[in-house]
Formats: structure tokens, C-alpha cells, sequence
């Protein structure tokens, strides 16, 4: 089993400790691309325009200002990196040692600057999201499509892929459609059933958490997952088919 999971926009710099270490990264074959998009990202970030061009507000200069320097910053582990409201309800730092383990093992970040990344990957904290157009690189979700198609091929084989990404990400890579199950959150009030988001983080890091840390065997199916699932919620599963990943559907009451 992998867990797919968004970065947060919200991220916790590191207050010191060594720079990145590229050779330590998880999938070596995208340092390369990895390397393109931080130039590019820098070049960006110094221009006087910098928060426009990343869509981004004056309360966020400073997280701009410090994407000119990542390759001097401090780096942290993945799951110390990122923040906010799927990474708290997922809790790394309450689990167990085993556990973490676990989720070292099972947990890939899609992101924006480093392509994908497991837990225990030391990166320094960035401003980027992959709906961001840089020069030389373009659209970021098009950019890592077709390298994360490649890198990912032998990690994810036979693997079932729970995928906790929001759109933004999803767009980046499609993993094969019949070993993906796609989390989405809804709730229910008298029969009428509606889509939520931030309570859709939160349940998606819920349910990681829960596959990480329930006793008993990792799910290998998506019958398997949807069993897990209904450990906690009220949960239905819809087939996929050739082209559409299978849908895990968590109802929360309304």
C-alpha cells in the first residue's frame, strides 16, 4: 500500500541543520528536473514581480524571499515540513516508532519542486504550487507528468495506491487506474449529499492515519481499503473501470 498525498501550503522551516542533500533524495532520477525547476523557481522569486507571478500575497514574502536561497536553507524531513490541517489530523509525530516506519515506507508527497517525496526526505522549506507556470519549465502539473510516469513505474508496481490528493496534485501524475483508489469526502443531511474541502483534508488525514496505524495487514485491494475504511466511517466503494481509478467515498454526517 502507498498513501498519495498534497503538500500543505503551510510549511515549518527548519531552525537549522544542513542543506539539502541530493544524493540522499528518494527517487535519484528526478534530481535532474528537481534541479530545473529550483533555478527556475529562484529566478522567479528574485524578480520584482515575484508574488504576482506566484499568485501569491505580500503576507508570503518572506517564504518568497527564502526560494532565491533553498540550496544554503536548513532541511527537514518531509513529515516535519509540511503542515496544517491533513498533516495534523495524520499526526507523524504521535505515532509509535514502528508506525512512523510504516509511514516513512508507505507515504508519497507529490510536490510541486521536488516531484515526489517520501517522509523521510530532508528538503528545505519552499513556496510553489503545482498550478504555478515557470520560464523554462511551463505548467508544473505538465512538467512532472511524464517524469513522475517513469519514476514512480517500479516503486508503485503491485503496490494499491490510496490516493488522498486534491485536484491540483491528482494532475501531475495518473497512476494506473486499476490499483488506484481515489478518497473522497462528503456529507450527508436527510438524504442530500454534498462535497466538503476542508473537512476533506482533514478526514483524508484521518484515514491515512488509520491505515498506518490499525493492527493487522496493510490493505492490497480496494475491497481491502474499503473494509479499513468502515473500521471509522461510513464509507462506500464505486468501481473504477479501464480509464477512471476506483472512488472511496467517506460520508460524514451532515
Amino acid at each position: 500500500m502507498l498513501i498519495l498525498l498534497p503538500p500543505s501550503e503551510g510549511k515549518t522551516p527548519a531552525v537549522r541543520g544542513d542543506a539539502i542533500d541530493w544524493t540522499s533524495l528518494s527517487f535519484p532520477d528526478l534530481n535532474t528536473y528537481r534541479a530545473k525547476v529550483l533555478d527556475a523557481l529562484g529566478t522567479v522569486s528574485a524578480h520584482e514581480d515575484a508574488l504576482a507571478l506566484l499568485g501569491v500575497g505580500a503576507s508570503l514574502k518572506a517564504d518568497v524571499d527564502r526560494n532565491t536561497r533553498l540550496l544554503a536553507e536548513p532541511a527537514a524531513p518531509a513529515h516535519q515540513l509540511y503542515s496544517g490541517v491533513l498533516y495534523d489530523a495524520l499526526g507523524y509525530q504521535s505515532m509509535t516508532a514502528p508506525q512512523r516506519r510504516r509511514a516513512d515506507e508507505s507515504v508519497l508527497v507529490i510536490s510541486a519542486l521536488w516531484g515526489a517525496l517520501r517522509f523521510a526526505d530532508s528538503v528545505p522549506a519552499y513556496r510553489l504550487s503545482m498550478s504555478t507556470a515557470l520560464p523554462d519549465v511551463g505548467r508544473l502539473a505538465s512538467f512532472w507528468k511524464p517524469q513522475l510516469t517513469e519514476a514512480l513505474a517500479a516503486a508503485t508496481d503491485g503496490e494499491l495506491l490510496v490516493d488522498c490528493r486534491s485536484s491540483t496534485y491528482a494532475a501531475a501524475w495518473t497512476p494506473p487506474p486499476a490499483a488506484t483508489v481515489a478518497v473522497n469526502v462528503f456529507t450527508e443531511a436527510n438524504g442530500v449529499r454534498k462535497v466538503v474541502s476542508h473537512f476533506a483534508k482533514h478526514t483524508r488525514g484521518e484515514l491515512a492515519r488509520h491505515l498506518l496505524t490499525r493492527r493487522g495487514k496493510a490493505p492490497h485491494t480496494p475491497a481491502q481499503l474499503h473494509k479499513a475504511a468502515t473500521e471509522k466511517w461510513k464509507a462506500e466503494l464505486v468501481a473504477g473501470t479501464a480509464r477512471k481509478a476506483h472512488a472511496l467515498n467517506i460520508i460524514l454526517p451532515g
